[in-house]
């Protein structure tokens, strides 16, 4: 099928058309006039027309020159710009500055064109620009330019609207053209989701000026505009599309982020106070803390241990409280007493300095009767993902817009397990009566390479899938997994790096590596403490490298 698709050379305006046939379908009360007289004019339009237009909106800028658009499928270029020309969607006379000149011209037609103004010929194109951009600041149509050249230049006038068009398909705007093209080369396959009327991420014209206004906002946060003025700005938006708010929510956290970076903790404390995205209460008693104010430090801390968002949040908690009321000269507070850990304390050779510490720890140990892997978060996170498929991919209202979703649009939000409580009660109902292994194993099979959220295909094998379905106990798939539930952004990581199976005995042992002077980090800690509190089988193992292989020792157990 991917196949017959590409072999039409206009592929790509199939694609296009399928985009607009879908948005007139199910955008229909959303489009704006502008957008529906783009639709139903350029359907009116010849197809060699139609690819041109296309070709230069799936392109890089918005200028191309005549004799660089070389398309068979197309024909005559000077035809198909011709309607083109007339609606306006395409200019040849606008005006352009030295930039996008210099942009569209060969270094020898610079100087065909403006060498009697440049002084170093053999300089850098980079150089010249700086040079002339004093003298020839005012914008001129290209044919002014370069009256020496027998070409003609086309500007691009629509990118805007055919933007507010992807943007309504996908839902975003990184993702782009190109999904077509690899679903169609297979390169990209999706899992076919059911979408009902009310699967519109944007319901409203409201929400595409809004949705536009915020990838404004963050554009321009990027480039470094003045924060106090983009965060008033997003702050006066009004919303009432749960999806954009989480998007606003997001934007303001990372604008708060930054003000932390460069010390603008005033502008900082104001996003944070009224920010509801996950993180920002602990971000605020952190900054609270910096600028010295203890007391409402810990008022807000000891408010959040009451009620923590997270697991995350609860253990950054337990050093900062403590932290705090020994600033405001409360009494010492004892340190719990740490776990102690099962220590593996290995002196090896670095055989390959290209190789990773974990590679070098999987080689040492692996054994035919004890086999290694280096899986990280991926087995746990594909075993859930595999089992849980059909709650993770339901088709509810607000979840899926597009045919081109990895996954769940709602993926992390606080809800996400809620809104789907009996699906994934469903799923894990099956490791209680051994159903788990072959639906694992088939879906393996019938879902192979199909995005998703959870599962790497990459890192999966039949024979890792089968041994870990041996000694993996179903009661600890089922801690682990529920435990992804309760928060899916934070869980998925932090796992240890390798996992070792002895199929004869139907066991196993989880294994996090260290490298000199690494440390275990706060996600890895918290999952090395829900395994301890489990009774599942995990190790840290502190690596030191040796200068020669003879001097290696065995590893010892504490």
């Amino acid at each position: 099928m991917a196949a017959r698709a590409l072999d039409d050379p206009f592929y790509y305006l199939n694609n296009f058309q399928q985009v607009l046939a879908w948005l007139t379908q199910r955008y229909a009360d959303v489009l704006s006039p502008e957008e529906q007289r783009f639709i139903d004019h350029f359907l009116a339009l010849p197809r060699g027309s139609q690819g041109l237009l296309v070709r230069m909106v799936m392109r890089k800028g918005l200028r191309f020159r005549h004799s660089k658009l070389n398309y068979p499928e197309i024909g005559d270029i000077g035809v198909a710009v011709a309607p083109l020309l007339a609606l306006g969607w395409v200019k040849e006379q606008a005006p352009i500055g030295l930039v996008e000149l210099f942009e569209v011209l060969l270094k020898p037609e610079i100087l065909l064109c403006l060498g009697h103004l440049i002084e170093h010929p053999k300089a850098k194109k980079t150089e010249w620009l700086q040079a002339l951009d004093e003298h020839l600041s005012q914008p001129q149509p290209f044919r002014a330019w370069c009256p020496q050249l027998d070409d003609r230049l086309y500007s691009l006038t629509i990118m805007h609207l055919c933007d507010r068009l992807r943007l309504m398909f996908f839902g975003n705007l990184y993702q782009d053209w190109s999904e077509f093209v690899l679903a169609d080369l297979g390169i990209f396959t999706y899992e076919t989701v059911e979408f009902s009327a009310e699967s519109r991420g944007l319901r409203s014209r409201e929400d595409v000026d809004a949705c536009v206004f915020l990838h404004d906002c963050q554009q321009r946060f990027e480039a470094g505009d003045p924060l106090e003025e983009i965060v008033a700005q997003v702050n006066q938006l009004s919303l009432d599309n749960p999806w954009l708010e989480r998007r606003r929510g997001k934007l303001l956290f990372q604008i708060g982020q930054h003000g932390e970076r460069i010390g603008d903790f005033a502008l900082a404390l104001g996003i944070y106070r009224d920010c509801t995205y996950p993180g920002a209460r602990l971000r605020m008693v952190r900054v609270l803390e910096r600028v010295g104010e203890y007391t409402l430090a810990l008022e807000l801390g000891e408010a959040a241990a009451q009620a923590p968002q997270s697991a995350a949040e609860t253990q950054a908690l337990l050093r900062i409280l403590p932290r705090l009321r020994r600033k405001l000269g409360g009494p010492p507070v004892p340190r719990g007493m740490a776990r102690e850990e099962e220590r593996l304390e290995l002196h090896l050779p670095r055989v390959d300095p290209a190789l990773s510490v974990e590679y070098h720890v999987q080689a040492h140990l692996h054994d035919e009767a004890a086999p290694v892997h280096y899986v990280e978060n991926s087995l746990i996170n594909s075993l859930f993902g595999l089992l849980c498929w059909p709650a993770i991919f339901a088709p509810l209202p607000g979840a899926f817009f597009h045919p081109f979703q990895r996954g769940p649009v709602d993926l992390l939000n606080e809800d996400f397990h809620a809104r789907r409580a009996e699906l994934f009660a469903t799923c894990l109902a099956e490791l209680d009566d051994g159903r788990y292994r072959q639906t694992i194993v088939r879906r393996y099979a019938q879902k192979w390479g199909v995005q998703s959220p959870f599962v790497f295909w990459g890192a999966l094998s039949e024979s890792l899938l089968e041994q870990a379905l041996d000694c993996l106990p179903a009661e600890h798939l089922k801690h682990w997994f529920h435990r992804l539930l309760l928060d899916i952004k934070a869980n998925r990581a932090g796992m240890p790096d390798l996992i070792q199976f002895w199929p004869q005995d139907k066991t196993y042992r989880m294994i996090e590596v260290k490298g000199p002077g690494d440390r275990l980090q706060d996600n890895q800690l918290r999952w090395l403490e829900f395994c301890h509190e489990h009774q599942m089988p995990v190790a840290v193992c502190y690596v030191q490298w040796v200068e020669s292989p003879h001097r290696e020792r065995a590893c010892s157990h504490r």
